[in-house]
């Protein structure tokens, strides 16, 4: 069972700036897409950018222009930077890692992401 262990949440100001990191707890043997979703009580959780083993990202509307995702592959981690932070990125947000041969991956335990206002 893969394990994944996210960190980097906190309280920011708007405009600030949060970095999130996520790994998994061993070595994947399988080859991953990566991404990060949020949900905000009370509501779904939605994807917020994901990136391919060969790099290739993807943003929703809602952030595209103030995140950035990107990938070690030798150490299996994902990153989230995310700039410019508004009080409607308040969530609680995920890490997903999914073998591109699956429809679903294995997810964090999720990180508290607070813009306050």
């Amino acid at each position: 069972q893969v394990h994944l262990v996210e960190s980097g949440g906190g309280l920011v100001q708007p405009g600030g700036s949060l970095r999130l990191s996520c790994a998994p707890s061993g070595s994947i043997s399988s080859i991953v897409v990566m991404g990060w979703y949020r949900q905000a009580p009370g509501n779904e959780r939605e994807f917020v950018a994901s990136i391919t083993p060969d790099h290739r990202t993807n943003y929703a509307d809602s952030v595209r222009g103030r995140f950035t995702i990107s990938r070690d592959n030798p150490r299996d981690t994902v990153f989230l930077q995310m700039d410019n932070l508004k009080p409607g990125d308040t969530a609680v947000y995920y890490c997903n890692m999914r073998p591109i041969h699956l429809a679903s991956g294995y997810w964090g335990q999720g990180t508290q992401v607070t813009v306050s206002s």
